[in-house]
């Protein structure tokens, strides 16, 4: 920035030019000091100018609560199934101005060219969006991802402006081992942000994961794993979204000497989630309502992530920051009234204005590989009189591991809906290898019918999950035809479906009309005898072999404790 402008910005702050907006009569929150203050805010060339009494056109906001943009510290904004340009328009009237993703999703399906559509797509939006780079691509060997993303391959994004850091680091055994590869991407960024993933991870595993530099954690789930952490010198990441909710677990953790170590953050918010619950806000009301203080919350989604991910102009209320502002109607909804980006009101009544412009510049399109699907990869001979199952743990990523008597048919592997047993299906799709995962899960209540998606994390496989292996099939062809997307299946029909053109996981439709089909696709699965809420956002992550205990790749069932494939069929 040249002289001449910061000259004019001082002029203002000085109380010798009037600012471009002055917002007053509302109570400000201090992040600093743990304040609220009622003060003028002074707002000129996209920063704050000063604080106290200023003139120029005002703003009065007298009764209501203003706060720095809200920021979201780890979001993966594919698991929203929107564009960067229809996510910000559904983020803005919530409160949240900046958001740091980690495109590890979309990098795993196509590569260096899912980064290259990211960051094109995110350019010169309202909304800011920060990448970490994808650490894990593929998150283990134990799936097959459509890329792989070595040290090399991701050396040419490190310097982009837009670029924090190395996303969470998942596959914690690699890096505990002393894995070449993970090493030199953390020492690729010194002094930089390195993320966490290490769910259950304690004692001197946990002294040898952080200390190659890894920052933070977001998967802890109990709150004796979250402070082993914070006194490891962690930031903890408390995580409410669509089907993750360790906020009210973990909540406390949050006192006055580790308030400055911990932040609130979505991760994964589905479209419904976005538009009926909401986001950083909602999260902001649920912590107030367990009993922490507002001013502690929105310290949690404000100055401790722009610290801890070093964006040092914005998180706060005060000269020289970015004029990032959300003015709410109180402090515990949170509903926000105004918000304003880098200086413009950007919304209004909680309305997004009108006269912003988006660009939206074409993905690529990349076809799915899927080998002709074979009845039979569906009715393996049961070998033996006890199975092993997924056991689905309602509102988390971890899984039981169950042994149950084997569901047999005519010689061969069975669902049975009365026990709950379902089959549950992962087929290759970047290769065209045919290779075909099969298991058994508890915890989706179908008594009829299946349903299907191409969005399995990480390395979004085709998954499927049903009472019927024909309506299994019919599904996971339904999403070939459509080259990705969500389906439910009844009585070899498709009742209910959601394309998802790019890269099987993003729509470029709008939040509403993805939420729209995404309600029909839920109601659909209800009408089935289903019981979750959010079906498929567990099924997502029902093939993430990463996070305990039992999970399902293509390559087979996996052990995540032991970090290997195991025989599907108990035969101790």
């Amino acid at each position: 920035m040249d002289t001449a402008r910061i000259q004019k910005r001082l002029k203002v702050a000085r109380g010798e030019a009037d600012a471009e907006v002055v917002i007053s009569g509302g109570w400000l929150a201090n992040v600093f000091t743990g304040e609220w203050l009622c003060q003028d805010i002074a707002l000129y060339d996209g920063v704050i100018v000063g604080l106290g009494k200023y003139s120029g056109p005002r703003v009065d906001v007298s009764g209501k609560y203003v706060l720095p943009g809200l920021i979201d510290g780890h979001m993966h904004l594919e698991s929203s199934m929107l564009t960067p340009t229809e996510l910000s328009r559904a983020l803005l009237p919530l409160g949240t101005t900046t958001i740091v993703s980690d495109p590890h999703e979309i990098a795993n399906v196509w590569g260096a060219k899912g980064l290259d559509y990211l960051l094109a797509a995110s350019e010169g939006l309202p909304l800011d969006i920060f990448f970490m780079l994808p650490s894990c691509v593929p998150a283990s060997p134990l799936g097959t991802s459509g890329a792989v993303l070595t040290t090399a391959d991701l050396k040419p994004y490190r310097d982009h402006p837009r670029v924090l850091g190395l996303a969470e680091v998942m596959n914690y055994p690699g890096l505990i081992a002393g894995g070449k590869d993970l090493l030199e991407k953390i020492v690729m960024f010194p002094n930089r942000p390195c993320d966490g993933h290490a769910p259950l991870l304690s004692g001197q595993k946990l002294n040898a994961y952080r200390l190659p530099g890894i920052g933070s954690e977001h998967e802890c789930s109990r709150s004796e794993e979250a402070w082993e952490k914070l006194r490891l010198g962690f930031y903890v990441m408390l995580r409410e979204g669509s089907l993750a909710k360790n906020l009210a677990d973990l909540l406390a953790v949050v006192t006055s000497a580790t308030l400055r170590r911990t932040l609130l953050v979505t991760d994964d918010c589905h479209p419904g989630y976005l538009l009926t619950t909401g986001h950083l806000t909602h999260l902001l009301g649920k912590a107030v309502s367990l009993g922490l203080s507002p001013i502690q919350a929105v310290t949690m989604v404000t100055l401790n992530p722009a610290e801890y991910f070093g964006l040092r102009d914005r998180g706060a209320i005060a000269p020289g920051l970015a004029a990032d502002l959300v003015v709410v109607d109180d402090l515990t909804t949170f509903r926000v009234d105004r918000v304003w980006k880098d200086g413009n009101l950007v919304v209004e009544d909680g309305r997004l204005s009108p006269d912003l412009k988006f660009l939206t510049p074409p993905p690529p399109f990349l076809p799915l590989k899927v080998k002709p699907l074979l009845r039979e990869a569906l009715f393996p001979p049961a070998t033996a009189a006890r199975v092993k199952v997924i056991g689905l743990i309602p509102g988390q990523l971890l899984t039981d591991k169950r042994i149950l008597p084997t569901p047999v048919k005519g010689g061969r592997l069975a669902t049975d809906p009365a026990r709950d047993l379902l089959k549950m299906a992962v087929v290759e799709r970047h290769q065209g290898s045919g290779r075909v995962g099969l298991g058994l899960i508890q915890g989706f209540g179908l008594q009829k019918g299946a349903l299907a998606s191409s969005v399995a994390h990480d390395c979004h496989n085709l998954v499927a999950v049903g009472a019927s292996e024909d309506d299994m099939l019919a599904a996971l062809h339904h999403l070939i035809k459509l080259q990705g997307g969500l389906a439910v299946a009844a009585e070899g029909k498709i009742l209910a479906e959601l394309p998802l053109p790019i890269a099987g996981l993003l729509s470029p439709l709008s939040l509403a009309e993805v939420a729209a089909a995404y309600d029909t696709l839920t109601r659909a699965y209800l009408s089935l005898g289903g019981v979750l809420s959010d079906p498929f956002m567990a099924l997502s992550f029902m093939a993430l072999e990463v996070i305990p205990a039992l999970k399902l790749t293509d390559q087979g069932l996996v052990d995540v404790d032991r970090f290997q494939v195991v025989p599907l069929f108990d035969l101790d």
